[in-house]
Protein backbone atom coordinates (compact mmCIF):
# COMPACT_ATOMS: atom_id res chain seq x y z
CA UNK A 1 0.00 0.00 0.00
CA UNK A 2 2.79 1.96 0.85
CA UNK A 3 3.93 2.11 -2.73
CA UNK A 4 0.58 2.99 -4.26
CA UNK A 5 0.20 6.41 -1.18
CA UNK A 6 4.36 7.19 -2.88
CA UNK A 7 2.53 7.19 -6.55
CA UNK A 8 -0.81 8.90 -5.49
CA UNK A 9 1.63 11.69 -4.03
CA UNK A 10 3.47 11.80 -7.36
CA UNK A 11 0.19 12.59 -9.00
CA UNK A 12 -1.34 14.92 -6.38
CA UNK A 13 1.82 17.28 -6.72
CA UNK A 14 1.53 16.73 -10.73
CA UNK A 15 -2.02 17.88 -10.98
CA UNK A 16 -2.37 20.57 -8.55
CA UNK A 17 1.33 21.90 -9.41
CA UNK A 18 2.22 22.01 -5.31
CA UNK A 19 0.47 21.49 -1.92
CA UNK A 20 0.98 21.99 1.36
CA UNK A 21 1.74 18.83 3.93
CA UNK A 22 -2.10 19.28 5.60
CA UNK A 23 -3.69 19.17 1.76
CA UNK A 24 -1.89 16.10 0.95
CA UNK A 25 -2.44 14.10 4.02
CA UNK A 26 -6.20 15.51 3.62
CA UNK A 27 -6.39 14.21 0.06
CA UNK A 28 -4.95 11.10 1.09
CA UNK A 29 -6.35 10.23 4.27
CA UNK A 30 -3.08 9.92 6.40
CA UNK A 31 -1.00 12.08 9.06
CA UNK A 32 1.19 15.19 7.87
CA UNK A 33 3.90 13.15 9.50
CA UNK A 34 3.62 9.83 6.73
CA UNK A 35 3.17 12.58 3.99
CA UNK A 36 6.71 14.54 5.37
CA UNK A 37 8.58 10.16 5.33
CA UNK A 38 6.60 9.67 1.88
CA UNK A 39 8.57 12.87 0.28
CA UNK A 40 11.73 11.63 1.81
CA UNK A 41 11.66 8.67 0.44
CA UNK A 42 10.31 10.01 -3.03
CA UNK A 43 13.63 12.16 -2.99
CA UNK A 44 16.12 9.29 -2.04
CA UNK A 45 14.58 7.33 -5.01
CA UNK A 46 15.39 10.20 -7.10
CA UNK A 47 12.12 11.73 -7.81
CA UNK A 48 12.87 16.20 -7.87
CA UNK A 49 10.82 17.24 -5.15
CA UNK A 50 11.58 20.48 -3.34
CA UNK A 51 9.93 21.85 0.06
CA UNK A 52 9.75 25.43 1.09
CA UNK A 53 8.60 26.71 4.25
CA UNK A 54 6.85 29.98 5.42
CA UNK A 55 3.85 31.47 3.83
CA UNK A 56 3.19 30.22 0.29
CA UNK A 57 5.62 27.54 0.49
CA UNK A 58 4.73 24.20 0.47
CA UNK A 59 5.71 20.64 -1.46
CA UNK A 60 6.34 20.80 -5.38
CA UNK A 61 8.47 18.86 -8.00
CA UNK A 62 10.76 20.70 -10.53
CA UNK A 63 8.76 22.62 -13.15
CA UNK A 64 8.83 20.10 -15.91
CA UNK A 65 9.32 17.50 -14.50
CA UNK A 66 6.26 14.60 -14.87
CA UNK A 67 5.72 10.57 -14.19
CA UNK A 68 4.53 8.53 -17.30
CA UNK A 69 2.90 5.17 -16.64
CA UNK A 70 4.22 3.38 -19.84
CA UNK A 71 5.19 0.43 -18.69
CA UNK A 72 1.71 -0.61 -18.05
CA UNK A 73 -0.43 -3.10 -20.26
CA UNK A 74 -4.02 -2.64 -21.00
CA UNK A 75 -5.57 -4.69 -18.11
CA UNK A 76 -3.75 -3.08 -15.27
CA UNK A 77 -4.62 0.43 -16.46
CA UNK A 78 -7.93 -0.59 -16.34
CA UNK A 79 -7.21 -2.14 -12.97
CA UNK A 80 -6.75 1.07 -11.43
CA UNK A 81 -10.28 2.69 -11.42
CA UNK A 82 -10.38 -0.63 -9.11
CA UNK A 83 -7.78 0.65 -6.52
CA UNK A 84 -10.34 0.89 -3.28
CA UNK A 85 -12.12 -2.53 -4.13
CA UNK A 86 -9.42 -5.07 -4.00
CA UNK A 87 -11.31 -7.72 -3.40
CA UNK A 88 -13.43 -6.29 -6.61
CA UNK A 89 -10.37 -6.91 -8.65
CA UNK A 90 -9.35 -10.42 -7.65
CA UNK A 91 -13.28 -11.24 -8.52
CA UNK A 92 -12.86 -9.62 -12.02
CA UNK A 93 -9.78 -11.18 -12.71
CA UNK A 94 -8.13 -7.94 -13.12
CA UNK A 95 -4.87 -8.69 -10.98
CA UNK A 96 -3.98 -6.88 -7.54
CA UNK A 97 -2.88 -3.64 -9.14
CA UNK A 98 -4.00 -1.20 -6.34
CA UNK A 99 -1.90 1.80 -7.27
CA UNK A 100 -3.28 5.68 -7.71
CA UNK A 101 -6.95 6.91 -7.39
CA UNK A 102 -8.74 7.09 -11.32
CA UNK A 103 -8.53 11.02 -11.29
CA UNK A 104 -4.67 11.13 -10.42
CA UNK A 105 -4.03 8.73 -13.39
CA UNK A 106 -5.99 9.12 -16.32
CA UNK A 107 -3.61 12.35 -17.25
CA UNK A 108 -0.48 10.05 -17.32
CA UNK A 109 -1.65 7.12 -19.25
CA UNK A 110 -0.44 6.84 -22.88
CA UNK A 111 -2.82 7.53 -24.95
CA UNK A 112 -2.95 4.12 -26.51
CA UNK A 113 -4.18 2.67 -23.16
CA UNK A 114 -6.86 5.50 -22.28
CA UNK A 115 -9.41 3.83 -24.30
CA UNK A 116 -9.53 0.81 -22.23
CA UNK A 117 -9.09 1.97 -18.76
CA UNK A 118 -11.58 4.81 -19.68
CA UNK A 119 -14.20 1.82 -20.53
CA UNK A 120 -13.83 0.15 -17.32
CA UNK A 121 -14.75 3.29 -15.97
CA UNK A 122 -18.07 3.04 -18.32
CA UNK A 123 -18.90 -0.73 -18.00
CA UNK A 124 -17.95 -1.78 -13.62
CA UNK A 125 -19.55 0.26 -11.14
CA UNK A 126 -18.65 0.08 -6.78
CA UNK A 127 -21.54 1.33 -4.55
CA UNK A 128 -19.83 1.34 -1.16
CA UNK A 129 -22.50 1.71 1.61
CA UNK A 130 -24.57 -1.51 2.54
CA UNK A 131 -28.08 -2.83 1.46
CA UNK A 132 -28.67 -6.10 3.87
CA UNK A 133 -26.56 -8.42 3.20
CA UNK A 134 -22.42 -9.49 3.26
CA UNK A 135 -20.72 -9.83 0.26
CA UNK A 136 -20.56 -13.36 -1.82
CA UNK A 137 -19.01 -14.38 -4.84
CA UNK A 138 -21.20 -15.80 -7.63
CA UNK A 139 -20.16 -18.73 -9.56
CA UNK A 140 -20.34 -17.13 -12.82
CA UNK A 141 -19.06 -13.60 -12.55
CA UNK A 142 -16.21 -14.52 -14.31
CA UNK A 143 -18.59 -15.27 -17.40
CA UNK A 144 -20.79 -12.11 -17.26
CA UNK A 145 -18.00 -9.90 -16.67
CA UNK A 146 -16.01 -11.17 -19.49
CA UNK A 147 -19.59 -10.40 -21.79
CA UNK A 148 -19.85 -7.12 -20.36
CA UNK A 149 -15.82 -6.43 -20.58
CA UNK A 150 -16.12 -7.79 -24.26
CA UNK A 151 -19.53 -6.25 -25.26
CA UNK A 152 -20.95 -9.19 -26.20
CA UNK A 153 -24.28 -10.76 -25.68
CA UNK A 154 -25.44 -13.21 -22.68
CA UNK A 155 -27.22 -15.77 -22.85
CA UNK A 156 -28.55 -17.31 -18.59
CA UNK A 157 -30.84 -19.11 -16.90
CA UNK A 158 -32.02 -16.84 -13.55
CA UNK A 159 -33.52 -17.64 -10.46
CA UNK A 160 -36.40 -15.61 -9.22
CA UNK A 161 -38.26 -16.70 -6.20
CA UNK A 162 -40.74 -18.73 -7.63
CA UNK A 163 -39.08 -20.31 -10.40
CA UNK A 164 -36.04 -19.90 -13.16
CA UNK A 165 -36.59 -17.81 -16.42
CA UNK A 166 -34.15 -18.20 -19.76
CA UNK A 167 -33.42 -14.49 -20.90
CA UNK A 168 -30.89 -13.32 -23.62
CA UNK A 169 -29.21 -10.06 -22.31
CA UNK A 170 -27.49 -6.91 -23.31
CA UNK A 171 -25.25 -6.23 -20.64
CA UNK A 172 -24.76 -2.76 -20.06
CA UNK A 173 -22.23 -2.95 -16.82
CA UNK A 174 -21.70 -4.48 -13.42
CA UNK A 175 -22.22 -3.14 -9.70
CA UNK A 176 -20.46 -3.93 -6.76
CA UNK A 177 -23.16 -3.04 -3.76
CA UNK A 178 -21.89 -3.96 -0.51
CA UNK A 179 -19.69 -7.08 -1.66
CA UNK A 180 -22.87 -8.42 -4.10
CA UNK A 181 -22.56 -8.43 -7.50
CA UNK A 182 -25.68 -7.28 -10.13
CA UNK A 183 -25.66 -7.05 -13.47
CA UNK A 184 -27.50 -4.14 -15.28
CA UNK A 185 -28.27 -5.37 -18.80
CA UNK A 186 -31.02 -4.68 -21.85
CA UNK A 187 -33.95 -7.33 -21.94
CA UNK A 188 -35.88 -6.37 -25.29
CA UNK A 189 -34.51 -2.90 -24.32
CA UNK A 190 -35.81 -2.56 -21.42
CA UNK A 191 -33.24 -1.86 -18.07
CA UNK A 192 -32.88 -3.86 -15.67
CA UNK A 193 -30.94 -5.28 -12.77
CA UNK A 194 -29.66 -9.41 -12.24
CA UNK A 195 -28.32 -10.15 -9.05
CA UNK A 196 -25.15 -12.42 -10.28
CA UNK A 197 -25.63 -14.74 -7.22
CA UNK A 198 -28.60 -15.85 -8.73
CA UNK A 199 -27.44 -17.05 -12.27
CA UNK A 200 -27.56 -20.49 -12.43
CA UNK A 201 -26.09 -20.89 -16.00
CA UNK A 202 -24.43 -18.07 -17.95
CA UNK A 203 -23.16 -18.52 -21.75
CA UNK A 204 -21.37 -15.36 -23.78
CA UNK A 205 -23.04 -15.52 -27.46
CA UNK A 206 -20.99 -14.60 -30.03
CA UNK A 207 -22.95 -11.29 -31.01
CA UNK A 208 -22.65 -7.51 -30.14
CA UNK A 209 -24.33 -6.64 -27.19
CA UNK A 210 -27.08 -3.38 -28.15
CA UNK A 211 -25.61 -0.35 -25.67
CA UNK A 212 -28.36 2.32 -25.52
CA UNK A 213 -26.68 5.70 -26.73
CA UNK A 214 -24.96 7.86 -23.96
CA UNK A 215 -25.72 5.04 -21.43
CA UNK A 216 -24.18 5.81 -17.65
CA UNK A 217 -23.95 3.04 -15.71
CA UNK A 218 -23.17 4.99 -12.53
CA UNK A 219 -26.29 7.63 -13.19
CA UNK A 220 -28.67 4.77 -14.07
CA UNK A 221 -27.49 2.85 -10.56
CA UNK A 222 -28.22 5.83 -8.56
CA UNK A 223 -31.45 6.32 -9.91
CA UNK A 224 -32.48 3.09 -9.89
CA UNK A 225 -31.50 2.80 -5.79
CA UNK A 226 -32.95 5.78 -5.20
CA UNK A 227 -36.44 3.98 -6.93
CA UNK A 228 -35.61 0.79 -4.65
CA UNK A 229 -35.39 2.78 -1.49
CA UNK A 230 -38.73 4.49 -2.31
CA UNK A 231 -40.61 1.30 -2.65
CA UNK A 232 -39.74 -0.07 1.06
CA UNK A 233 -41.82 3.34 2.00
CA UNK A 234 -45.17 1.67 2.97
CA UNK A 235 -45.84 3.46 6.05
CA UNK A 236 -47.02 6.87 6.24
CA UNK A 237 -47.26 9.47 9.26
CA UNK A 238 -47.87 12.79 10.39
CA UNK A 239 -46.42 14.54 12.42
CA UNK A 240 -45.14 18.40 13.92
CA UNK A 241 -41.80 18.98 13.88
CA UNK A 242 -39.69 21.55 15.33
CA UNK A 243 -36.99 23.88 13.08
CA UNK A 244 -34.57 21.22 15.18
CA UNK A 245 -36.17 18.59 14.33
CA UNK A 246 -36.64 19.48 10.86
CA UNK A 247 -32.87 20.06 10.62
CA UNK A 248 -31.67 17.20 11.74
CA UNK A 249 -34.24 14.58 10.11
CA UNK A 250 -31.99 13.77 6.67
CA UNK A 251 -29.37 12.61 9.91
CA UNK A 252 -32.26 9.75 11.50
CA UNK A 253 -34.42 8.99 8.48
CA UNK A 254 -33.70 7.68 4.61
CA UNK A 255 -32.59 10.45 1.97
CA UNK A 256 -35.72 9.05 0.28
CA UNK A 257 -38.15 9.73 3.38
CA UNK A 258 -36.25 12.78 4.06
CA UNK A 259 -36.32 14.24 0.98
CA UNK A 260 -40.54 13.27 0.29
CA UNK A 261 -40.93 14.58 4.10
CA UNK A 262 -39.63 18.16 3.69
CA UNK A 263 -41.62 18.32 0.25
CA UNK A 264 -44.57 17.71 1.94
CA UNK A 265 -43.70 20.09 4.64
CA UNK A 266 -46.55 23.02 5.60
CA UNK A 267 -45.45 26.75 6.59
CA UNK A 268 -44.51 27.31 9.80
CA UNK A 269 -46.61 27.82 12.78
CA UNK A 270 -46.17 30.72 15.56
CA UNK A 271 -42.98 28.80 17.29
CA UNK A 272 -41.39 27.64 13.70
CA UNK A 273 -42.96 23.93 13.88
CA UNK A 274 -44.46 22.41 10.35
CA UNK A 275 -46.50 19.79 9.88
CA UNK A 276 -44.83 16.71 7.47
CA UNK A 277 -45.99 13.79 5.89
CA UNK A 278 -42.91 11.04 6.61
CA UNK A 279 -42.72 7.96 4.81
CA UNK A 280 -40.80 5.04 6.27
CA UNK A 281 -40.50 1.19 6.22
CA UNK A 282 -42.98 0.97 8.79
CA UNK A 283 -44.54 2.06 12.50
CA UNK A 284 -41.49 0.07 14.69
CA UNK A 285 -39.40 1.92 12.40
CA UNK A 286 -40.68 5.35 12.72
CA UNK A 287 -40.86 4.81 15.97
CA UNK A 288 -37.30 4.27 15.86
CA UNK A 289 -36.14 7.20 14.06
CA UNK A 290 -38.57 9.59 15.73
CA UNK A 291 -37.33 9.28 19.51
CA UNK A 292 -34.04 10.37 18.27
CA UNK A 293 -35.84 13.41 17.32
CA UNK A 294 -37.31 13.84 21.14
CA UNK A 295 -38.64 17.17 22.17
CA UNK A 296 -39.04 18.23 18.66
CA UNK A 297 -41.71 15.47 17.68
CA UNK A 298 -44.74 15.08 17.72
CA UNK A 299 -47.10 12.53 16.21
CA UNK A 300 -50.41 13.92 14.48
CA UNK A 301 -51.31 10.35 12.93
CA UNK A 302 -51.78 7.67 13.34
CA UNK A 303 -53.07 7.40 17.06
CA UNK A 304 -50.98 4.32 17.45
CA UNK A 305 -47.65 5.44 16.69
CA UNK A 306 -48.55 8.58 18.95
CA UNK A 307 -49.65 6.49 21.99
CA UNK A 308 -45.81 4.15 21.47
CA UNK A 309 -44.00 7.19 21.27
CA UNK A 310 -45.71 8.65 24.62
CA UNK A 311 -44.71 5.51 26.09
CA UNK A 312 -41.23 5.34 25.19
CA UNK A 313 -41.09 8.66 26.92
CA UNK A 314 -42.41 7.88 30.30
CA UNK A 315 -40.05 4.77 30.45
CA UNK A 316 -37.29 7.03 29.46
CA UNK A 317 -38.24 9.42 32.11
CA UNK A 318 -38.78 6.64 34.96
CA UNK A 319 -35.50 4.97 33.93
CA UNK A 320 -33.29 8.75 33.94
CA UNK A 321 -35.14 9.95 36.94
CA UNK A 322 -32.82 12.15 39.37
CA UNK A 323 -31.43 10.59 42.42
CA UNK A 324 -32.36 11.21 45.37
Amino acid sequence: MRASRLVSVMFVLQRRRGATATELADELGVSVRTIYRDVSALQSAGVPIWTESGPGGGIRLVEGWRTRLDGLTGDEAAALFLAGAPSAVADLGLGAILTAAESKVIATLPPELRGRASRLRERFHLDAPGWFRDGDVPAHLATVADAVWSGHRLDISYRRSDRSVQRRLDPLGLVLKAGVWYLVAAHRQAVRTYRVGRIAEAKRVDEPASRPPGFDLASWWAASAAEFDRSLLRYQCRLRLSPRALRHLKHHVGPASAEDALASAGPPDDDGWREVVLPTEGEDVAADQLTALAPGVEVIDPPSLRVTLHDVGVALAATNAPSE
